[in-house]
């Protein structure tokens, strides 16, 4: 599907978005970003400008086609939100295929031609290229490449890696139409219970930093064009620090503190994120208990709702004009089925909506991420509490950004070249290889029976293995697969990190919160298996783990930060180096951990495994025959 042209009696060709005839100079290629977004400001009626104000949760169709009834997480028919509420940001949430998400791209797009000016629609999504799946955060691959997550990224520890991440990622994105990151996530994992670690880069101010000049040069090049995808980096001023680990989507993880007096370590980051031009910036939802900046204590509400981080510090001392969204819900309670979760309103929880979109704006957001009730706007702004220049600040900069990257110009994608790009055989490796590269070896030691240490494993076919967390196929050729560890050369068991499982509130269930101790039970289990044959342990750490007991009798330990069975037996068997360092500290116990200051990095005292720390396989597979 292609763009219609007209053609200026100049001879500059132009899409007509609104139908008279005639460019306009917001349809005039040859104008800056700002020219374009001045002018269509000016002709934008209030409902319009408004629409552009709210960003909100959409799904897709099963063959692309757009849905006009409300869907599980989705609140109201497509037609209904880009003709009636105007809105042009829509957060796509489950993708089948690349064709699929390019049709309804596609068919999107031609709805928003049917608006007063054409706008086009921005797509966004949170990321979807690894391996956690939890519709609050973020989406497993599905028909993309596959790469380990952020903190696998980070425990490679290469910056030229994490920019070809963004690149690949930039290009798959842009195939289907997705043209907005909500990504990078930058805060510093400085609290090990903290449930959104797996999507960050680590705890080092300085290296995430690094990162992040790297995320932002793969996503959105030296500046925004048709070829970027403009990045939402979040969580502003850093989200890491909240009390005892608990996530401030719930009301129980409302507080974030600063013990150590490490403000200023979590920023460092954003200020570099500012510098690379990220396109927007999302403040988090906590909310501040006994900051002071300068002398001036803080005001103890989320940061969406305060003015001194957003305005003071964002926007004046930091100099940031890009966009600024709210995280998701803050003004609107939001009811699926039969459970609830209530909005982030913290600190502010008395005000109505109403009252609490007035403190956002007041704060400096632009747009109001997870909601669409642009009544509530629109009200405000003809009984005089809101100005209508206000409004206006706000639509230039988000206008801005769709003119940067070409979507007025030509907003619709190839199908076929979807399918080309999306998941092809060069990205699928190039993801997998760093998988593979992103473990982590932290325990490898000489069983009884034998010199070497028990990595890298035979791969001869000839062993008898037990295995947990595996398919027999997966480990073929380590040897045949038996049931009973008393039978077995080597036991491989892999494990997921521990959590408390939580499932009151809506989204609760996908976030794993709470104490990083195993289950006695399990620790047991392992012991015992240990005790028939040589123990090789695969954790996959979304956060911390305490493997205190594990280190005790394990052979190895391997911790894995999304990798596949494949990339696993890669490492075990020596195929693939392991390149992993450890990108944050693996706390010894919970004393440790609930003793540490939430906001100072490697702050658990006496760590079983230290920030970095990783173990090489010193013997290549090739030299190990003679086991």
């Amino acid at each position: 599907m292609t763009p219609t042209f007209l053609t200026a009696p100049d001879g500059t060709r132009f899409r007509d978005l609104n139908g008279n005839q005639v460019m306009d100079p917001y349809e005039d290629p040859r104008l800056s970003a700002d020219e374009r977004a001045a002018d269509l400001v000016a002709r934008m009626s209030l409902e319009e400008k408004c629409g552009l104000m709210f960003q909100t949760v959409i799904e897709v169709g099963e063959d692309g086609e757009l849905l006009e009834t409300p869907g599980r997480i989705s609140k109201s028919p497509t037609s209904a939100v880009v003709l009636g509420k105007h809105l042009t940001h829509f957060n796509v949430h489950a993708i089948r295929s690349a064709r699929q998400a390019a049709v309804w791209n596609n068919n999107l797009q031609m709805l928003a031609t049917q608006t007063p000016h054409g706008v086009p629609v921005t797509i966004s999504t949170d990321p979807r290229h690894a391996f956690v799946e939890n519709t609050g955060v973020g989406f497993a691959a599905g028909p993309f490449s596959q790469w380990p997550e952020g903190l696998g990224l980070a425990a490679i520890d290469d910056v030229e890696t994490v920019r070809r991440f963004a690149d690949v990622a930039r290009q798959e994105y842009r195939a289907v139409g997705i043209r907005a990151a909500l990504h990078p996530q930058i805060d510093l994992a400085t609290e090990p219970r903290w449930g959104r670690q797996a999507q960050t880069l680590g705890q080092d101010a300085a290296r995430v930093a690094e990162f992040t000049a790297a995320y932002l040069q793969g996503f959105q090049g030296d500046e925004l064009g048709p070829d970027s995808v403009a990045c939402t980096t979040k969580h502003f001023p850093g989200g890491g620090p909240q009390k005892d680990g608990e996530d401030a989507h719930f009301p129980y993880g409302r507080e974030q503190v600063y013990p150590g007096g490490m403000f200023e370590y979590h920023l460092e980051p954003f200020r570099e994120a500012i510098r690379r031009g990220t396109a927007a910036m999302m403040p988090y939802y906590g909310m501040p208990i006994g900051l002071e900046r300068h002398g001036v204590p803080i005001e103890e509400v989320g940061f969406g709702y305060n003015r001194q981080i957003v305005t003071d510090l964002l926007r004046d001392e930091l100099g940031f004009d890009g966009v600024v969204v709210t995280d998701w819900e803050l003004v609107n309670d939001n009811h699926v089925g039969d459970q609830v979760l209530p909005a982030r309103a913290w600190g502010v929880e008395e005000l109505s909506p109403s009252e609490r979109m007035l403190k956002i704006l007041d704060a400096g957001a632009d747009q109001f991420g997870g909601e669409e009730c642009v009544d509530l706007l629109i009200d405000l702004v003809r009984a005089g509490r809101v100005p209508e220049e206000r409004i206006d600040a706000s639509a230039h900069r988000i206008l801005r950004v769709k003119f940067q990257l070409g979507l007025f110009d030509d907003p619709f994608v190839d199908p076929d070249e979807a399918e080309r790009i999306v998941g092809n055989a060069e990205f699928r490796a190039e993801g997998e290889r760093a998988q593979a590269r992103s473990l982590t070896v932290v325990v490898n030691r000489a069983t009884a029976d034998d010199d070497y240490p028990v990595l890298p494993l035979a791969a001869d076919g000839t062993g008898r293995v037990y295995v947990e967390g595996f398919r027999a196929e997966d480990v073929a050729e380590l040897g045949e697969v038996v049931a009973d560890p008393a039978a077995a050369d080597l036991a491989l068991v892999r494990l997921g990190a521990p959590f408390e499982p939580r499932d009151d509130l809506f989204l609760e269930a996908w976030f794993h919160q709470g104490s990083l101790e195993f289950p006695p039970g399990r620790v047991y289990r392992m012991r015992r298996i240990a005790q028939q044959c040589p123990l090789v342990l695969v954790v996959n750490l979304d956060r911390p783990g305490i493997l205190t007991p594990f280190a005790e009798f394990a052979s190895a330990i391997v911790v894995d930060f999304g990798s596949s069975a494949r990339a696993v037996l890669d490492v075990l068997t020596g195929r693939v180096a392991p390149e992993g360092r450890l990108p944050v500290e693996l706390p010894r116990s919970m004393d440790a951990v609930r003793a540490a200051r939430e906001d100072v990095p490697s702050n658990t005292g006496d760590p079983l495994f230290a920030v970095h720390f990783g173990l090489e396989l010193a013997v290549p597979a090739g030299q190990r025959a003679d086991r």
